[in-house]
């Protein structure tokens, strides 16, 4: 009958145990010196080796000859636990025992002397699943056992376990075990039996394994079950991946708003029976790995791909901004809980690649940040900002009228005499000063009604903008609005070009049309005429044009 390979290949010493060496070599330590414990708690993820450790423990110290701290696994004592035909090491399973009953019955059980070996051991798999009440039928056997008896607690959920269990055992923590390490023994046993991996398989299936070697066994084992040559796409037809093409077609979808693309690659899936929520899952574990080449220089220790995929990776991290990806996956992590309790899982992806693709359609504070971003990076590229001479390259300046300025008269050139020129009046002997020609007049200003619901529009789209321009006015001056306001902070604002965008776009939002933007402070009232002479003067001038002489006296 044909065994599993996680079954076939379950390590029988510690020294065949990977990736736990701080665990095995303290356990090798205390059988050789004879410094056993009367109760171990074994902890970790699922597939680290808890189980083998504790079989392992069970046969050295009950191993008629030991070697090193390790069972011999040749004795009839080590045979006979191997396969179960020694009764004084018991596996009992929590999940299915988890009563008072079966704790009260193992309690009267471990007054009995060992029928075989030295000790008898008591190994209690997921232990975290017992009841309240059986926790405290073994409390005090656990604290105090007969001198023949060692229990072994092995869980996953460490955190469920009451503090009076913890209180009362050695406690190992059993850590992921490194791709590095599942490739590698995945590598041997691949050798050992007879068929063939490749590197990107075996990187790919210790990727998958999430640090469990049972895990990672496993997924080879239906592996090779479709091809003695396991390679990439038979793994992903063996864990019922998308593949990394689709994922890289949906990045792309997201990336450049194709809303229709990301549905058509996703409606592919569907079609070829693609899990839904393993899609997700895969989705979130994409953007994870965009994540840290966005954020690490050397990502090597913290993501497993082959050198191939690797600059794949990067030159894809490199068309995307951190923020971008920061909503993809807090987006795709919501997904993946509707998707657990909801009716149709292919909508809740479809609705999630929309919102990915068109930020516009997701109303939460990340999707407002993206799309905020968006504008800042649109700006700088020249891309969706208006064109120059529709958009004030600084805050528009205090625009007042300026008195005429008198310009000296220039002396003529020196001609040839000409000869006889005729008589001419002597008001005309002296040409007149050239007048400067008037500016045309510019667009008059007016109140921009419009401008409380420009505030509130930007209270949504820019918290800390709309605080600074709280209580200001605005004026329309043809195609441009010119804020008026006291506050300084703003000027430093508003010549920024990602806020100075977010502002057109709020007046854009509200009035449909596109406006410059400038800043002054308020005008304040003016002492002097427009034409910058005092009444006094003007008043002697016109006087004297009319012929009539007044003469000022000063009085002391």
């Amino acid at each position: 009958m044909y065994q599993v390979l996680y079954r076939k290949w379950r390590s029988q010493t510690f020294d065949e145990v990977y990736g736990q060496p701080h665990v095995t070599a303290a356990l090798k330590n205390e059988l050789k010196t004879g410094r056993l414990a009367h109760a171990y708690l074994f902890t970790g993820s699922r597939g680290t080796g808890k189980t083998s450790c504790a079989k392992i423990l069970a046969k050295a110290v009950n191993c008629l000859h030991p070697v090193d701290g390790e069972p011999c696994n040749d004795c009839e004592i080590c045979r006979g636990i191997d396969s179960g035909a020694v009764t004084d090491v018991a596996e009992i399973d929590a999940a299915s025992n988890n009563g008072v009953d079966s704790i009260r019955d193992l309690r009267d059980e471990v007054h009995y002397t060992p029928s075989a070996a030295k000790y008898r051991v008591y190994i209690v798999d997921e232990v975290h699943m017992l009841s309240a009440g059986a926790f405290n039928a073994l409390l005090k056997t656990l604290e105090e056992p007969p001198a023949h008896v060692i229990f072994i607690l092995a869980t996953t959920e460490v955190h469920k376990l009451p503090a009076t269990i913890l209180s009362r055992c050695q406690r190992f923590d059993f850590i992921r075990i490194a791709p590095a390490d599942i490739a590698a023994r995945l590598r041997f046993i691949a050798g050992q039996e007879g068929f063939s991996v490749t590197e990107d398989a075996l990187l790919l299936l210790a990727r998958l394994a999430d640090g469990g070697m049972r895990d990672a066994l496993s997924l080879l084992d239906q592996c090779v079950a479709r091809s003695k040559e396991v390679t990439v796409p038979v793994v992903e037809e063996a864990a019922g991946m998308a593949g990394r093409d689709a994922l890289y077609d949906l990045s792309a979808a997201v990336r450049t708003g194709d809303g229709g693309d990301a549905l058509s690659v996703l409606g592919r899936l569907y079609d070829a029976s693609r899990d839904m929520e393993r899609l997700c899952v895969e989705l979130i574990a994409f953007y994870r790995d965009l994540m840290i080449l966005k954020s690490v220089e050397d990502p090597s220790d913290l993501i497993v791909l082959s050198d191939a995929e690797l600059g794949r990776m990067r030159e894809e991290s490199a068309r995307y901004d951190l923020p971008v990806i920061l909503h993809a996956m807090d987006t795709l992590q919501a997904t993946l809980e509707r998707l657990k309790g909801g009716v149709s899982r292919r909508t809740e992806m479809e609705s999630a690649l929309l919102r990915l693709s068109s930020p516009e359609l997701d109303v939460s504070v990340q999707g407002l940040l993206r799309r905020v971003k968006a504008l800042e990076n649109s700006v700088r590229a020249g891309l969706a900002a208006a064109p120059a001479n529709e958009t004030m390259a600084e805050p528009a300046p205090d625009i007042r009228p300026e008195p005429p300025v008198s310009v000296p008269e220039r002396p003529s050139p020196a001609k040839a005499d000409p000869g006889p020129s005729p008589a001419v009046s002597d008001t005309a002997a002296e040409p007149a000063p050239p007048v400067p020609e008037a500016a045309p007049p510019g667009p008059a200003e007016q109140p921009f009604a419009q401008w409380a619901d420009v505030l509130e529009q930007l209270s949504s789209a820019c918290p800390p903008l709309y605080g600074v321009l709280a209580g200001s006015s605005a004026l329309l001056r043809g195609d441009a609005v010119v804020i008026l306001t006291d506050n300084d902070m703003l000027r430093t604002l508003v010549a920024s070009d990602g806020n100075k965008a977010v502002l057109a776009g709020a007046i854009r939002a509200v009035t449909g049309r596109k406006y410059r933007v400038g800043i002054r402070k308020p005008e304040e009232p003016k002492a002097a005429t427009p034409s910058g002479d005092d009444p006094l003067t003007g008043f002697l001038r016109s006087s004297r044009a009319l012929g009539v002489e007044i003469q000022i006296k000063d009085e002391i």
